[in-house]
């Protein structure tokens, strides 16, 4: 079998000192109730949240709250073998759960000037108070779908689809010309 890890990170033409890549990582997409929900925060060790647009976070682990029903799980890639404690956890209950580790990539903005440089392509308020360290939700930049996520007051992690990270790191650089 060959070892896809090195495309799991695209090249990003426009890394800055306020644009980063994140090592890849092992994501699932899980899909269940409450008792779903509830079976994947202990497999997982994370607070799975049950409050809207929330992530919870344990060490290197994260779990996103997409929708009622859905959240992004996150942890390293050397935790891929997860996935088993994952599924055995869950198998008394009806629930999906997909491993979208090939489709994702995960890129951070950080720096003074990050919420301004998300808001040239983002409709979402970014402010602090209206977007909170913690927040996370499934917005667009620009024409990427991504999940926006809070990770300080000005460090904001995307996760995108591999295929639009190049395109969302050069629209970023193009945007950050006209901020200084």
């Amino acid at each position: 079998m060959r070892n896809l890890s090195a495309a799991r990170t695209p090249a990003l033409i426009s890394e800055s000192p306020w644009l980063r890549s994140l090592p890849a990582a092992c994501r699932w997409v899980l899909r269940g109730g409450e008792e779903v929900r509830a079976a994947a925060e202990g497999a997982l060790g994370v607070g799975v949240p049950a409050q809207a647009c929330r992530a919870g976070v344990a060490g290197e682990r994260a779990a996103l709250w997409l929708g009622p029903d859905e959240w992004l799980l996150i942890a390293p890639l050397t935790q891929s073998d997860l996935a088993t404690g994952l599924e055995r956890a869950l198998s008394p209950w009806p629930h999906s759960l997909v491993d979208v580790s090939h489709r994702q990539a995960a890129l951070v903005v950080h720096g003074a000037a990050a919420a301004t440089l998300l808001a040239s392509g983002c409709p979402l308020n970014l402010e602090a108070a209206a977007f909170p360290v913690g927040m996370c939700t499934r917005t667009m930049l620009a024409k990427a779908e991504v999940v926006l996520w809070r990770l300080g007051a000005c460090e904001f992690r995307i996760e995108v689809w591999r295929s639009f990270a190049p395109y969302v790191s050069h629209y970023l650089a193009e945007a950050a010309r006209g901020i200084n």
